[in-house]
């Protein structure tokens, strides 16, 4: 897996934004960095599960945000 993956855990929402920007900012071509934060849910996942889920989510969103940009 090639995908750029951060996934943080116990943060508050306004936390990982912040989180977020920092990453941004401080990492030329970080836009193609996916960000999840845990839920009830994923922690009972094996990682390999998540990071593919994340992988996938950040694609969808990536080819919707291109084709909203197009129009």
């Amino acid at each position: 897996m090639e995908d750029k993956i951060i996934v943080l855990n116990g943060f508050t929402a306004d936390e990982a934004l912040l989180v977020m920007r920092a990453v941004k900012a401080a990492l030329p071509g970080s836009g193609e960095t996916a960000f999840a934060m845990t839920t009830a849910t994923n922690l009972g996942w094996k990682l390999s599960d998540l990071l593919v889920h994340v992988a996938e989510e950040h694609r969808q969103f990536m080819e919707a945000r291109s084709k909203s940009r197009q129009n």
